[in-house]
């Protein structure tokens, strides 16, 4: 079953957010737009590249109306000291949320069980607290934080203008498309 338009399940975890733990659940991502990025686990290789890619773009994350929450498997104290020994994770903004019990990558299906990590996973929410989008990537493949933006405008768009849709490539600001009967067979 797809996670599209589903409900996020409720969690609560402990998060790391500019040097201070704090607590969050699913009750946090409601009422905005939210990324949901898991990854596999602090103090490795692409998962740092993916993180400050994230950091260095938050500005424009926000200025739609955007929270970032990265999550992986390890504990908040181990987010904590990763953020103060990598000059990449340094840069994090955002928030960071340990999930030590596995009971958020569960909620979101990206867990890998017999290695007690989290698949690379990218959910954007709305703001009810339902899944967009689903985007999950294998481990040595990294994601790119200007493609993200480009599908949160999408979405959004799609969200503030029902009855049109936007096409492959579709940029903010490009022509959309309205389905209709006067469209089958003309794309």
């Amino acid at each position: 079953m797809s996670l599209i338009n589903t409900e996020i399940k409720p969690f609560a975890a402990t998060a790391l957010k500019q040097g201070k733990f704090i607590p969050v659940t699913e009750a946090d991502l409601k009422g905005k737009w939210s990324v949901v990025f898991f990854y596999p686990a602090d103090f490795t290789f692409v998962c740092p590249t993916e993180l400050e890619d994230l950091a260095e773009n938050y500005a424009a994350f926000q200025k739609l109306g955007v929270e970032i929450y990265a999550v992986s498997t390890d504990t908040h104290f181990c987010h904590k000291a990763w953020h103060d020994t990598s000059p990449a994770i340094g840069k994090i903004e955002y928030t960071m949320v340990g999930d030590p019990t596995h009971a958020i990558s569960r909620n979101f299906e990206v867990l890998i069980e017999e290695a007690g990590l989290a698949d690379r996973g990218t959910f954007i929410i709305d703001p009810a607290g339902k899944i967009q989008t689903v985007e999950v990537s294998a481990g040595g493949v990294g994601r790119d934080a200007l493609e993200l933006l480009r599908k949160i405008k999408a979405v959004q768009y799609v969200a503030s203008h029902p009855g049109e849709v936007c096409p492959a490539k579709w940029k903010e600001g490009e022509k959309t498309l309205a389905p209709s009967l006067d469209l089958v067979g003309k794309i």
